[in-house]
């Protein structure tokens, strides 16, 4: 596993997530206070990056006008994508 900022538009959201907009808003005060204190969580598979996690993270931060975002980014096959989607 590694931490790498990853460019916003380069992170696929293959499952939709409803985001709690209370918990976005109040992140993204915090954001902007002091910066992103925890990075998410990303698959990089076949060199596409995959975002499962960290949903409220990363809509706070796209939304602040973020280009990219601090990410823990694990390597994995294709099977454990799928796994990931079933």
């Amino acid at each position: 596993m590694r931490i790498q900022d990853i460019p916003i538009d380069q992170i696929r959201r293959p499952l939709f997530r409803q985001n709690d907009a209370a918990k976005v808003h109040a992140l993204m005060d915090s954001i902007q206070e002091f910066g992103l204190q925890e990075a998410i969580d990303v698959l990089e598979v076949d060199g596409q990056f995959y975002g499962f996690s960290g949903c409220h993270r990363y809509e706070a931060c796209s939304r602040l006008g973020h280009k990219s975002i601090r990410c823990r980014v694990r390597r994995a096959p294709r099977s454990v994508l799928k796994m990931h989607l079933a």
